[in-house]
C-alpha cells in the first residue's frame, strides 16, 4: 500500500511541474539589422576627398576577405541589403542574379567581394538593391555650400573641413600596408568614429548659410532624406524575424544606424565584433 501511494505521489508531483514548465520562448519577430560600413575597394571618384585603395583581388587580400565571409556568417544573415540602385520593383538585385563566384577573382568592387561573396557563401538568395540616387531635394548640394561659403567668406571653413577628410583619408592609405581588411572596416564601424566624424563634418557646415541660402542645412536635409529613402527600401523587404547585414558607404552609417535603433521592430546589430582577426 505504501508503495502505491508513493508511486501516486510522484505521479502528482511529475504532472505539476509539468503543468507549470514554462513553454518554449516563441521566436522572435525583431529584425535585427547589421550596417557594415565600407570603403570604396574601387573608388569612383564621387566623394569630396575620394580615397585610394590598394588591390583587393591580390591573394592576400582575398585571403583575408574569405576570412571576412567567415566572421560575417556567424551573425546567421538572413538577406542582404547593398548600396546599388533598384530596378526589379521586389528591391532583388539584378547584380546578385548575375553574379558568378569566378568575377571573386575579376572584380574590384566591395559590393562583389563582400556582399555577394557572404549571400553565395551561406545561401542567401534574398539579396537586395535599396539605393537612392534621386528624391525631393537634392541629397548633397556641395556646389550651393561652396558658393554660400565664398559669398560669406567662409572659405576657410569649408577648407578645414575637407582638409581634415583628406587627413583622415592619407592615414586610411597608409594604414593599408599593415592592417587586413577586417581591420580597415573595423576603422569604419567604431560607434564614436561613426558620431565624431559625421558631426564634424555635416553638423560643422551648418553656419555656412545666409538670407539667400541655408545651404549648409540643406545639405544636411538632404543627406538624411536620401538615408530615409534607403531605410524605407530596407524596411519593405524585411520580414520579422531577419538577420540582415546591410553594405554601405561608411558615410551612411551614421543614419541607418540611427533609423534602426529608433524603429519599433528593429534592432541594430554591432559591426564590430564581428571584425576582429
Amino acid at each position: 500500500m505504501f508503495r502505491y501511494i508513493f508511486v501516486l505521489l510522484s505521479a502528482a508531483i511529475l504532472s505539476a511541474c509539468a503543468s507549470v514548465a514554462p513553454d518554449p520562448e516563441p521566436q522572435s519577430d525583431t529584425i535585427r539589422v547589421m550596417v557594415l560600413g565600407a570603403y570604396h575597394f574601387g573608388n569612383p571618384g564621387l566623394d569630396v576627398v575620394n580615397m585610394k585603395a590598394d588591390d583587393v583581388l591580390a591573394p592576400e587580400r582575398q585571403t583575408e576577405l574569405a576570412a571576412l565571409a567567415d566572421q560575417l556568417a556567424t551573425f546567421q544573415p538572413t538577406a542582404v541589403a547593398v548600396e546599388s540602385t533598384w530596378r526589379d520593383e521586389n528591391l532583388l538585385s539584378e547584380g546578385f542574379k548575375a553574379f558568378k563566384p569566378a568575377d571573386l577573382g575579376t572584380t574590384p568592387n566591395e559590393v562583389i567581394q563582400i556582399a555577394y561573396r557572404l549571400a553565395n557563401q551561406t545561401g542567401i538568395d534574398r539579396v537586395y538593391a535599396i539605393d537612392e540616387f534621386e528624391g525631393d531635394v537634392a541629397f548633397f548640394p556641395f556646389d550651393r555650400v561652396q558658393a554660400v561659403a565664398e559669398r560669406t567668406d567662409q572659405m576657410d571653413l569649408i577648407d578645414s573641413l575637407i582638409s581634415e577628410t583628406q587627413r583622415s583619408a592619407t592615414e586610411f592609405e597608409a594604414a593599408q600596408a599593415t592592417e587586413t581588411i577586417s581591420q580597415l572596416l573595423a576603422r569604419h564601424n567604431d560607434p564614436e568614429t561613426i558620431r565624431t566624424e559625421h558631426n564634424a563634418f555635416y553638423y560643422g557646415l551648418f553656419p555656412v548659410s545666409d538670407s539667400e541660402d541655408p545651404a549648409g542645412a540643406a545639405l544636411n536635409y538632404g543627406w538624411y532624406a536620401r538615408n530615409a529613402l534607403i531605410f524605407s527600401n530596407l524596411v519593405r523587404v524585411a520580414k520579422p524575424g531577419d538577420r540582415i547585414v546591410v553594405l554601405y558607404g561608411a558615410g551612411h552609417a551614421y543614419w541607418l544606424r540611427h533609423f534602426i535603433e529608433e524603429t519599433p521592430g528593429f534592432e541594430l546589430e554591432e559591426a564590430l565584433p564581428y571584425l576582429t582577426d
